[in-house]
């Protein structure tokens, strides 16, 4: 086992990996960037290192900032968290050669799954249903066009290093076809350098709904069953919820099997979640995989009683797992606490925080490394904190979280708590009949 782990991340995953080191007998390196000197990873980690001035590429994006840190501490591993370098082959093979083990996938898994192209192109070979489109990047307007034709419209371009929606077009037929293209590609070579495109049917009615999945080092996969996160503005999360109201206990064995099939075809190590979008005929198909932890993987944990965190270390340290897979006992779901004005287009909202007040209670876990007195930076994500509750039933949990959303006071700075308090009194989010387009007719204006 770890001696010492180095979290090459900020904010509540940071805190998150440290009460988990902690339980373990894990001493833990917080690094931070001189905007986050007062955040509480700092203060309850057993070490910790600046790396360098506010801006993430300054910071924690800073590889060899980052392999020193842990040289200079004598830090063994280090765990990534989410977003940032979590899933950057390029990290995962510096801390390889200088035999720091990267609690995470290998370069070469990060490689498979990274480009979406490539990894579809996996999962459709290791037998995981796909969405019918290209079979790579598209060359040119007139194969798209001939696929796009072949497929039935409508269907969407899509960039292959795309992420939080951008590079994406939804064409619904020929004369459409040319503006998207040209659009999607100037959209996803200026946001990753890459405009290189694919084409896919486009899902209609379509449910978000990914698959946790954990692998070791000898070639055993298991999964923890699903989560909802079809709850989405501009193509990011922001409730989810486990177990989906729209899948059955075949249709979760199913996608089970399909994720545990694609992860075996990669040799995968570690946590890690297969993407799939359910259509409304429940047929599923790959959409992407994620090789990290990701932020709402405490629902999953709250259901099956399991830390994943935990696993993470273990299966990095060369412990097998269980294999069994595991299912829902219970109902949980996450709203996400943005520094973000909803009635104002989501406008950010950093600033300090004058007064808070965080909820508990039964059933009620807040992951947050705020505190009253706190001033939230500018310079990153603007997510807080994570409400997450559970109750046996799905009814008690919007009944719960509401109680909760209500007893969380952040004041000093607008947040998202307004939204999601609107959203559990929503009749048509509590009958659980809902595509990822929802929010697009919500009404935010008397927020």
């Amino acid at each position: 086992m770890f001696k010492k782990i180095l979290i090459a991340n900020r904010g509540e995953i940071a805190l998150r990996i440290i009460r988990t080191c902690r339980e373990m007998g894990i001493k833990t390196v917080a690094v931070y960037s001189t905007a986050d000197k007062e955040s509480l990873h700092v203060r309850f980690a057993d070490e910790a290192v600046c790396i360098g001035p506010p801006p993430g590429k300054s910071s924690y994006l800073n590889i060899p900032n980052l392999i020193a840190a842990a040289e200079i501490t004598n830090a063994d591993a280090i765990h990534p968290g989410y977003g940032f370098l979590s899933e950057n082959a390029e990290f995962s093979k510096v801390c390889q050669d200088y035999k720091i083990k990267f609690i995470g996938a290998s370069p070469e898994m990060i490689n498979a799954m990274g480009d979406k192209a490539t990894a579809k192109a996996t999962m459709k070979k290791a037998g995981v249903p796909t969405i019918p489109g290209s079979e790579g990047l598209l060359e040119s307007v007139k194969e798209g066009l001939k696929i796009a034709n072949k497929i039935k419209y409508p269907v969407i371009l899509k960039a292959t290093a795309g992420g939080g929606g951008r590079g994406m077009r939804i064409v619904n037929n020929d004369d459409e076809f040319q503006k998207a293209w040209d659009d999607a590609r100037m959209e996803a070579g200026a946001a990753f350098g890459n405009d290189g495109l694919y084409l896919e049917k486009f899902v209609e009615e379509p449910r978000h709904i990914e698959i946790q999945i954990v692998g070791d080092q000898y070639g055993k996969v298991c999964h923890l069953s699903e989560r909802d996160c079809s709850i989405q503005r501009r193509h990011q999360k922001l409730v989810e919820e486990t177990p989906s109201p729209i899948v059955s206990q075949k249709l979760r064995e199913k996608m089970g099997e399909a994720a545990i099939k694609g992860a075996k075809s990669i040799k995968y190590e570690g946590a890690g979640t297969i993407e799939f979008l359910v259509d409304k005929n429940g047929d599923f198909y790959f959409m992407e995989m994620n090789t990290r932890i990701q932020v709402e993987h405490p629902i999953t944990e709250e259901v099956t009683n399991f830390d994943l965190i935990k696993e993470q270390i273990k299966v990095a340290a060369g412990i097998p797992i269980s294999g069994k897979n595991y299912f829902p006992e219970f109902h949980s779901m996450e709203c996400r606490i943005n520094a973000e004005d909803p009635a104002n287009g989501f406008r950010p909202s950093p600033g300090k925080i004058t007064n808070l007040n965080i909820p508990g209670g039964h059933g009620v876990r807040v992951d947050t490394h705020i505190y009253a007195g706190y001033t939230i930076p500018p310079n990153y994500d603007s997510m807080v904190a994570k409400l997450i509750v559970s109750a046996r039933t799905r009814e008690e949990v919007i009944v719960r979280m509401k109680r909760a959303l209500q007893e969380f006071v952040i004041e000093g700075v607008k947040t998202t708590i307004p939204f999601h308090i609107k959203l559990m009194d929503d009749p048509q989010f509590q009958s659980g009949k809902f595509t990822t387009k929802f929010l697009e007719s919500f009404d935010f204006s008397s927020l």
